[in-house]
């Protein structure tokens, strides 16, 4: 597939994904970890509104990777390559629809939200993190707010995906609340700083990517080779703490102001579920490193997000407009010959159009504050107050008019721990 087979994404339509329409269908194959009252967790995929415990139906077939989606984490799975993947992904599409199985399939369905309690636990035992900064729109929005009267975008940003190594360690599954995080910051007008409880946190509505089969050190992987190393795809939401970060990211970056919590969608849909969402991503300003050349197998993908502050739509961010893709963000990670590792998640940044109610953070929506959002419920938010929930959502076009459910990311916002 070529960028000459791909067309731009069309515009977005709003579309609420709370409504009675089912995302998760047979062809998402969505995969978790979940599992119930006194018993260990276990692979599931999610089909409808029930999650199928597939380890328990692959044993039963015989299949040879029955045991690995019988583990707690989708890593033992993830890591048998790209060669399992298809063939669990065709014995799904198989075993989901054919109306002789259905019986089966539903005594191993457990209903989320059901009577029995169904635990969903994060997905993926996260091995390294990094983030990125993809979005133009998003650069250049916070470009132009705190360097006014220069190029909103620094020179190597059309020529590199920028990112930076987040904590592993933090990175929680959707529904786990989020504590204020506290630190140094320097308030305005002031020469030295004072530690507190964030008095700007935020939110960033991201697409993350998971790595299955790791690549050796010293070997980079090329922009063709996406699907030959990364799983799937997840929401993630990458809390940050502006006031924080401000004071701390002179000269080497995020650290503090990021390090604190970043959550995950409880489910990783398989890029291969994707095939239908691809398409080609914005043109290019000049041309680019070769290792980074995509005209041959671009992957933009046109996936529709949604973000809810206290149950309020404030954004409907467009992924399809990223200017970095995945496959150039893995290929840069790598042509310094970095290895990767089963387990790895890289994210793509905020994700930002060019309509101010397709800025996926915060800081965007209320500009730096100076126009806060006014709700339906008449309150106001600069940015996220104690007792504030975020719910991202997300979808992406499938074969035949489906839709592809991806799933959502919660979290609720928890005062600050008092100072010692």
């Amino acid at each position: 597939m070529t960028a000459a087979d791909l067309v731009p994404a069309e515009p977005a339509e709003p579309h609420d994904a709370t409504d009675a329409e089912d995302l998760f269908g047979p062809v998402t194959q969505a995969h978790g970890v979940f599992s119930l009252p006194g018993l260990l967790p276990r692979v599931g995929v999610r089909l409808h509104d029930s999650v199928v415990d597939v380890g328990a139906l692959a044993r039963r077939d015989g299949l040879p990777w029955a045991d690995a989606l019988a583990s707690p984490s989708l890593n033992p799975f993830m890591a048998l390559g790209p060669d399992a993947w298809a063939e669990e992904r065709d014995w799904l599409s198989t075993l989901l629809t054919d109306p002789g199985r259905a019986v089966e399939v539903r005594e191993a369905s457990y209903p989320l939200g059901g009577p029995a309690p169904v635990a969903l636990h994060l997905p993926v035992e996260v091995a390294d993190y990094v983030d990125f900064y993809a979005s133009r729109e998003h650069a250049s929005n916070l470009g132009a707010m705190f360097r006014p009267g220069q190029p909103a975008l620094t020179p190597n940003w059309t020529h590199l995906p920028i990112g930076y190594h987040g904590r592993s360690g933090t990175v929680v599954v959707s529904g786990t609340p989020v504590r204020r995080p506290v630190g140094q910051v320097r308030p305005p007008g002031t020469d030295e700083p004072q530690v507190v409880a964030s008095r700007r946190l935020d939110i960033e509505a991201e697409v993350g990517f998971v790595v299955g089969a790791g690549s050796p050190l010293g070997e980079p992987v090329g922009v063709a080779d996406l699907p030959a190393h990364v799983f799937g795809v997840c929401l993630v939401n990458d809390w940050s703490a502006r006031d924080l970060q401000a004071w701390e990211y002179v000269p080497l970056g995020p650290f503090l102001g990021k390090s604190f919590a970043t959550t995950t969608s409880a489910w990783v849909t398989p890029l291969a579920s994707l095939a239908a969402a691809r398409v080609a991503p914005p043109a290019r300003e000049h041309a680019v490193q070769p290792y980074l050349d995509d005209a041959a197998a671009p992957w933009g993908l046109d996936l529709r997000l949604e973000v809810r502050l206290n149950g309020h739509v404030v954004s409907r961010p467009p992924f399809a407009g990223m200017y970095w893709t995945a496959a150039q963000q893995l290929a840069h990670m790598t042509v310094n010959g970095a290895s990767t590792r089963t387990g790895d998640l890289f994210a793509s940044g905020t994700v930002s159009g060019a309509a101010r109610d397709e800025r996926g953070s915060l800081i965007e929506l209320t500009w730096n504050g100076e126009e806060p959002l006014v709700l339906p419920d008449g309150t106001t938010r600069a940015f996220l107050e104690d007792g504030d929930e975020v719910v991202l959502r997300g979808w992406a076009p499938g074969p035949d008019g489906a839709r592809v459910g991806l799933g959502e990311v919660s979290g609720r916002v928890l005062p600050a721990r008092a100072l010692r």
